[in-house]
């Protein structure tokens, strides 16, 4: 039978699909998990109700624990509260950057309303530093990117939104 500990380190090693630099844990949508007989409940916030990464992580959730022996494994999604990008850790947001993708700035709006600011964010460019960017699209490779270019390296790059 397989500890708690065993299994938060097994679920840190399952990528993120869609963003492979950093693990389910690390992402923050591993909400809990338990440990009972033979059975591991796995509890998962997805990033949004309508992610098409769910299903293929909760694949990867099972296989990886049943190939380290585990006897069951039951998945649960919980969508409250909602995942937001603020469960992203410090590390996890180095692991982006140093991916090319940079991590959210500034809190999610959790709590409650949130004036919305018109304001020309200003993100600096993963690849090479520099504060010289521009936003090509609000939307990246999935719904919760947007896609930025680098007008000094000329490099796009993800820019992942708070959320």
């Amino acid at each position: 039978m397989l500890t708690e500990d065993q299994v938060w380190k097994l679920l840190d090693s399952v990528p993120d699909p869609e963003v492979p630099a950093v693990s389910v844990v690390e992402l923050g949508i591993i909400r809990e998990l338990h440990c009972a007989d033979d059975v591991i409940t796995v509890v998962v916030t997805p990033t949004y109700s309508g992610c098409p990464a769910t299903e293929v992580i909760g694949l990867a959730i099972r296989d990886t624990l049943l190939a380290a022996g585990a006897g069951k494994v039951e998945l649960q999604t919980r969508l409250d509260p909602a995942w937001t990008s603020d469960w992203i850790g410090e590390a996890a947001r180095e692991k982006l950057r140093a991916y090319g993708i940079v991590p959210p700035t500034g809190k999610a709006a959790v709590g409650g309303a949130q004036p919305i600011h018109f304001v020309k964010k200003t993100l600096t460019c993963p690849r090479c530093g520099s504060n010289d960017t521009e936003r090509l699209s609000e939307f990246g490779s999935t719904a919760c990117k947007a896609t930025y270019r680098c007008k000094s390296c000329l490099e796009p790059f993800e820019y992942f939104k708070p959320i």
